[in-house]
């Protein structure tokens, strides 16, 4: 039972979608000594991590950035926190189908909705992970930005675009096993390739192109923008990129129906 409508996790399939994500977030953490505190307490490592690792090589290249560590770890926090909602999506989602095999043998399961609820339990580890930087970021500056709240708006497009992609990476990830294994350097060469550890303007101009065109750039900048400077996002590229990731919606849903037909037989 495909649907139509790649929104269809939040209408007719809501209830199991709920409960798949529920297990999926959950399931992560059973057994863990400390549980769900992991969801805060991992962010705050990789942001100890990153910033004893970059913070005396690349705090200068911020013109924002005060003296401190602390400043440019917030900085470097915002690259983490978008790039690893992406990541984490794009390098499970070959897997995806293959890890629930015992669904795509079923003929009535909607098999479209493993990547929603993929992404929706992304969704919870990347708010976590805002919440450890707003509690950061007002220790630090001894205030937050109130524009921070403008972040759901500003990463929406770049939900709509991991759906997207999860979807077409989950369908190919059936039929070229390779890609799993492949992902996780693409993901990795995203991270660096963006404005994650550094600012575009200070790459070498011959490089910039590289850098502007990946997509993490125009996010992990209108995150910075609203989270830590106080800045107005740019809306009209936001518009431009909310249309994007619905047309990209649409056209890798309408794939994965296609595609999917053959998944049994090759599982």
């Amino acid at each position: 039972m495909r649907s139509r409508n790649p929104f269809a996790a939040f209408g007719r399939h809501r209830n199991l979608t709920r409960e798949l994500v529920r297990n999926e977030i959950l399931g992560r953490y059973r057994g863990a000594t400390f549980g769900m505190l992991w969801s805060l307490m991992s962010p705050f490592l990789m942001l100890v991590v990153y910033t004893i690792a970059f913070g005396s090589i690349l705090r200068g290249r911020w013109p924002q950035v005060g003296e401190t560590h602390a400043e440019f770890g917030l900085v470097i926090f915002v690259g983490i926190f978008v790039h690893g909602f992406f990541g984490e999506c794009f390098t499970r989602a070959p897997r995806l189908m293959l890890e629930n095999a015992n669904y795509v043998k079923r003929v009535v399961f909607p098999l479209d909705i493993l990547p929603w609820t993929m992404v929706l339990a992304g969704l919870f580890h990347l708010a976590m992970n805002v919440l450890v930087f707003c509690l950061l970021s007002f220790f630090v500056y001894r205030q937050l930005s109130p524009l921070v709240v403008l972040l759901p708006l500003v990463l929406a497009p770049l939900v709509l675009l991991t759906v997207a992609v999860s979807w077409v990476m989950a369908s190919l990830g059936v039929y070229l096993r390779d890609i799993a294994q492949v992902a996780p350097v693409v993901s990795t060469a995203l991270f660096f390739l963006s404005s994650a550890i550094i600012p575009v303007d200070a790459v070498p101009d011959q490089y910039q192109a590289v850098f502007r065109l990946n997509p993490l750039t125009f996010f992990i900048d209108q995150a910075r923008a609203v989270a830590l400077w106080g800045q107005q996002p740019d809306w009209a590229a936001l518009g431009w990129a909310a249309l994007g990731g619905l047309v990209a919606v649409f056209a890798a849903h309408a794939w994965f129906r296609r595609t999917s037909r053959g998944f049994a037989d090759v599982l």
